[in-house]
């Protein structure tokens, strides 16, 4: 069976991505994994908040965080897959983005990857780097990248010719 890897975001650009890999989906026959990275700085930042709290029992820990980025994951899922027949499954980490997708990606066995993508300058892009063109130059298989909130269209573009 094929996997596609779909990188879920809120908001719009998010949601078209995912009506995107579903339809690819529904027309391949792939089972799509819903992946949310959650930065390490805002996890950090959340096990702090909850530490802060005072109580013995506050604790934030990884596994909540991958565990809340996974029903964030499938609640999007549900609302913009209804209809389709397509099976898609979550999972949530904690890390750098560009290396969680490509991590995951492999050890998914995913053919294709979905993203999302913003315009930067190309200084933006030297001093903060891009999540994804790093995919792009680094997945060896169609990357599919809906840019912007306002993009109406999606840019695909196989990785092996990309350099």
């Amino acid at each position: 069976m094929n996997h596609a890897l779909v990188v879920v975001t809120p908001g719009e650009r998010g949601r078209r991505l995912l009506r995107e890999a579903g339809a690819y989906a529904a027309g391949t026959g792939a089972e799509l994994v819903l992946l949310t990275v959650v930065p390490e700085r805002e996890f950090e930042e959340k096990r702090r908040a909850v530490a802060d709290i005072g109580s013995p029992d506050a604790v934030y820990t990884l596994e909540q965080a991958e565990e809340s980025a996974e029903r964030g994951a499938m609640g999007l899922a549900d609302e913009e897959l209804a209809g389709l027949d397509v099976a898609y499954r979550p999972v949530g980490t904690v890390g750098r983005e560009a290396d969680a997708i490509l991590d995951v990606a492999r050890a998914e066995g995913a053919d294709h990857v979905f993203l999302g993508g913003r315009k930067r300058s190309p200084t933006g892009k030297a001093l903060f780097g891009d999540v994804a063109q790093t995919v792009l130059l680094s997945f060896d298989g169609p990357v599919t990248v809906v840019m912007g909130e306002d993009a109406a269209e999606s840019e695909t573009a196989d990785a092996n010719t990309v350099a």
